[in-house]
């Protein structure tokens, strides 16, 4: 069965200028990417090395009838945000995409108290992250227009990490450059307004995953993320899983899968998508740990050239079928789970 070494807690995932590659189990004090001394080979000046730097956190949250993603991102040259609903009962959804040029954003370098505000036309997105009071805030507002119906919505993750294990990785591109990952499913709770409709969210029934990434990326970055989240047998149940560019995935990855609070860690798994990206993808390891079918059912294509930049991502939703086996060997059913499938090229 897969295995990895868990590291003692430390303050930052940086020491001695360079990046330390490795798993932990709970959120380091600070990551500040601009800590590595010269992750380029050269000493560059502080201005370069932060326009290199790429950071984002993401949301996931889904009860019986709902599915919502948001994403809020800096990618220096210019910033995006993206809120996406689905109905899964009704098929009623929304969509939002906001991008504005250069970088205006700064994202938290630590989890512990600390907030940011994305304040501009039509458009609201608040994030708190919270955990010494063990919780993430998040406020969103989207105004109606004559093409989607308004959107608001306060939500709050129980993010109690003494209860809930989370996946705190850094990763090596290089021996100088590297990419952190923060990844924690819990419950959540909170009231959302689509289209003059109230909509409460009990935390009894609602899941959701957080994401925290800040990386010095490759020039053209690559990478497919799965994600499903819901109940199994009345427990929380969910799965993060990546593919990307990072060096010796074996022993570190950002590969996990969350039962009742309990968290695997999973390993290194092959996305393909035979038929293409509407069709079913196919998720599988070595280990036979991992064996899962994504079937799409809304994709949402985002492409943009800006400046000398080209971005293609890839949103869709859908449900997972397959099996999934925990550390202790026990074999975890997927049926019909929604969740999401991502695919980013980026270039800048």
């Amino acid at each position: 069965m897969y295995s990895r070494e868990i590291q003692p807690p430390r303050a930052s995932p940086i020491e001695n200028g360079k990046p330390i590659a490795g798993t932990w189990k709970h959120s380091f004090e600070k990551v500040d990417l601009l800590d590595i001394r010269h992750p380029f080979g050269k000493p560059y000046p502080k201005v370069l090395k932060d326009s290199r730097i790429k950071e984002w956190q993401s949301f996931v949250v889904q009860d019986e009838r709902f599915c919502l993603t948001a994403l809020l991102s800096n990618i220096k040259c210019y910033r995006w945000a993206q809120v996406c609903l689905l109905d899964k009962e009704g098929k009623e959804k929304l969509w939002f995409r906001k991008i504005l040029p250069f970088s205006g954003w700064k994202l938290p370098q630590t989890l512990s108290n600390a907030f940011i505000d994305s304040r501009s036309y039509g458009f609201f997105f608040r994030i708190h992250d919270w955990l010494d009071a063990d919780t993430i805030k998040i406020d969103l507002d989207v105004e109606a227009t004559q093409k989607r119906p308004s959107f608001t919505a306060h939500l709050e993750y129980e993010a109690n990490e003494e209860k809930l294990d989370p996946m705190v990785v850094n990763l090596l591109f290089s021996e100088e450059r590297s990419m952190y990952a923060y990844k924690l499913l819990c419950p959540v709770r909170g009231d959302m307004v689509f289209g003059g409709k109230h909509i409460s969210l009990n935390s009894a029934k609602t899941v959701g995953i957080f994401c925290d990434n800040k990386g010095y990326y490759p020039y053209r970055m690559r990478t497919t993320w799965c994600s499903g989240v819901g109940f199994h047998k009345d427990m929380l149940f969910g799965f993060s899983i990546a593919e990307n560019q990072a060096k010796e995935t074996f022993k570190n990855n950002e590969n996990g899968l969350w039962k009742n609070g309990c968290l695997t860690y999973l390993p290194p798994v092959r996305i393909t998508q035979p038929n293409g990206l509407g069709a079913d993808w196919i998720i599988q390891d070595m280990e036979g740990m991992v064996d899962l079918v994504f079937t799409p059912k809304e994709h949402i294509c985002n492409e943009s050239n800006l400046f000398f930049t080209n971005v293609e991502y890839n949103t869709l939703l859908g449900y997972y079928n397959g099996m999934l086996i925990t550390a202790d060997g026990e074999q975890s059913p997927v049926h019909h789970l929604w969740g999401l499938g991502e695919k980013l090229y980026l270039r800048v």
